[in-house]
């Protein structure tokens, strides 16, 4: 199943603002920055590849609903709760 170009946009930004603060927490660590300043920068940049994990998977399910193949719509639901919770 493919992601719908909206959901991309969304995903990308997302991504990118992520990418912004990786390379924000590789700044804090090459200058010393305390740890707990570390820790807290890559906790946020976790949450925020979670949402775009979670962003990627509602479109998925978006798509299995609108689907008129019920054998279909019912093995995508099945793929994308496995998806779901290989991110939790």
């Amino acid at each position: 199943m493919q992601v719908e170009a909206e959901t991309v946009a969304e995903v990308t930004k997302r991504l990118r603002r992520a990418e912004g603060q990786i390379r924000g927490v590789i700044a804090m660590l090459e200058t010393g920055r305390d740890c707990a300043e570390v820790v807290t920068q890559l906790a946020a940049v976790s949450r925020a590849l979670d949402r775009a994990g979670f962003k990627v998977i509602a479109g998925g399910l978006q798509q299995c609903l609108e689907s008129d193949d019920v054998e279909e719509r019912a093995a995508s639901v099945t793929q994308m709760e496995k998806l779901f919770l290989s991110l939790a």
